[in-house]
């Protein structure tokens, strides 16, 4: 369900905007977005797992707060974010 320290390290540098940026919102959502996904899958096969399903919830919460934040400080940036990473809104 979470993701392995070389699959995390190729997303920060993917997204990062500087050398050695961790915490940028563009990191954070792309990390988020990953493990949204393998929690997804996960469900498909553990359809009565509710405490994973709450935590998926909290990370769902997170990553939009992250997008209006972006969203609200720079539009384009934002709709950057959601081609690349693929998310709809």
């Amino acid at each position: 369900m979470s993701i392995t320290a070389e699959r995390k390290q190729a997303l920060i540098t993917e997204h990062a905007i500087k050398q050695g940026d961790t915490g940028s919102p563009e990191v954070q959502i792309a990390i988020l977005t990953e493990r949204i996904t393998n929690l997804t899958d996960h469900f498909k096969a553990h359809v009565k797992d509710n405490h994973s399903r709450r935590g998926l919830l909290k990370m769902v919460s997170t990553r939009r707060s992250l997008l209006d934040y972006v969203k609200k400080n720079d539009e384009p940036r934002y709709k950057g974010i959601i081609e690349r990473l693929g998310i709809r809104r």
